[in-house]
């Protein structure tokens, strides 16, 4: 990743190498992708062999630069209740985490339907 500064703030450019930004070492990337999530807004989801984990972005058209907010969702695989498929039009992949009480979060992704298999894969190899 690369960094630019202008005066008000500090942009990151993203380039063909995204990172969680504290991966163990033990901890292996499985997927990412650029979604959105219903109420989180857009961002970076990524799912690793041992969590799942959504950061905000925020782009500027001017100069091709996208800024990485912070993590918003970062949670261990042990704590993921449910993984679906949902929509027909508009497809969403849904995932519900066990943390005081059940939260629902419903990710925009590309293919809904490698990302609910890896996720349920990773979950079971986690818990195994």
């Amino acid at each position: 990743m690369k960094k630019l500064s202008n005066a008000d703030s500090e942009y990151t450019v993203i380039t063909q190498s995204k990172n969680l930004n504290f991966m163990e070492s033990n901890e292996k990337k499985i997927m990412q992708e650029d979604c959105s999530e219903d109420s989180l807004g857009p961002g970076v989801l990524t799912l690793t062999n041992m969590r799942i984990a959504f950061d905000k972005t925020e782009g500027r058209i001017i100069d091709f630069s996208r800024k990485i907010g912070k993590t918003v969702l970062d949670v261990k695989l042990n704590e993921i209740v449910e993984v679906a498929k949902e929509g027909r039009l508009i497809k969403k992949v849904l995932i519900k985490i066990k943390s005081e009480g059940e939260n629902t979060y419903k990710f925009g992704v590309f293919n809904t339907g490698k990302w609910e298999k890896e996720i349920k894969e990773a979950v079971s190899k986690f818990a195994g």
